[in-house]
């Protein structure tokens, strides 16, 4: 199974995000993601044996997260896989402390490979033609979060299903 926890945008920022997916698309060309699977991945963990699947669902769904905010503000890219994707400009100290204790709570159970450096960002296009990000139009985008979910993901012939398996728990204030 191909899993990976992540923050699932409600769905009127999933079009918004659509939105902004569709002007780098014209600008930039490549496949834009679907707006169904729009999302923020904390931890990817590749292809888990389905016996390990109950105790990593369990232990996402005891975390508690602490209800914070992502602001997105600017487009950014990676050359190498030619990714173009949205993210902040400025590093967001509460979004890597979860990212680090997510990677912590999966080193409990046994999971390796957490990143030496995260960057947060949301995919919008894949294989772009071009990497003309400079040229898209200023936003900003709060994003509001207090779940993390963990998302089993199944490629086909039409591109990547997802499917949320457990979410852990919120935290207000």
């Amino acid at each position: 199974m191909r899993l990976f926890l992540a923050l699932t945008p409600p769905p009127e920022l999933r079009t918004r995000f659509g939105e902004l997916a569709d002007l780098a698309q014209a600008r930039c060309g490549g496949r834009r993601i679907p707006d169904a699977n729009l999302h923020l991945t904390l931890a990817f963990l590749g292809e888990v044996s389905p016996t390990r699947l109950d105790s990593l669902a369990h232990r996402v769904r005891q975390l508690k997260v602490q209800a914070d905010s992502w602001t997105l503000d600017e487009w950014g890219c990676f050359r190498s896989p030619r990714i173009v994707w949205i993210g902040g400009a400025r590093p967001d100290p509460a979004l890597q402390r979860l990212h680090s204790t997510l990677w912590q709570e999966l080193a409990a159970l046994g999971f390796e490979g957490g990143p030496s450096r995260y960057i947060p960002h949301l995919t919008l296009l894949r294989r772009a033609e071009r990497l003309d990000t400079p040229k898209l139009p200023a936003f900003r985008i709060d994003w509001p979060y207090c779940q993390v979910e963990l998302v089993h993901s199944v490629t086909g012939p039409g591109g990547s299903r997802y499917t949320t398996l457990a979410r852990s728990r919120a935290v207000k204030g």
